[in-house]
Formats: C-alpha cells, structure tokens, sequence
C-alpha cells in the first residue's frame, strides 16, 4: 500500500468510529428514554447500557489502531 492509501484507510476508520460513537450515544439515550416510558424492567435497561458500553468501546480500539498507525507513519 502507498501513503495515500494508508492516510486514506484510517481515514475511513476514523470516520467508522465516530459514527459508531453518536449512533451508539443517540440509540442508548432513545432506548432507555423508551424503556422507561414503556415501563421496562430493569434487566433490560443494563442490557441497554452494556450494549451501548461494547460500542463505545470498539470505537475506543478503533481509535487506539488509529492513533498507533499515525505514530508509526510519523504524522
């Protein structure tokens, strides 16, 4: 791969992670907003959480690959 490619491959797994991040934030917020207006019990509002607590934390790895690839490119 060229520089470019590179540059442009972590790009898109930037841009990955950060959808990741406010699909993750704006679905837990809905879900637990309508879990309680639903009257859920709470079994499910920490499945809700633990859910949205494994997305943010594969945008985390994603971000963590990327920042590790732009120190060994010297960027």
């Amino acid at each position: 791969m060229t520089d470019k490619d590179d540059q442009l491959a972590q790009a898109k797994q930037a841009r990955l992670a950060a959808i990741v991040i406010v699909v993750a934030g704006v679905a837990w917020i809905v879900a637990v907003n309508l879990g309680g207006y639903l009257g859920l019990p709470i079994k499910f509002a920490v499945l809700i959480d633990l859910a949205a607590l494994a997305a943010f934390f594969f945008a985390l790895v994603i971000i963590y690959r990327v920042w590790r690839a732009r120190q060994r490119t010297g960027e």
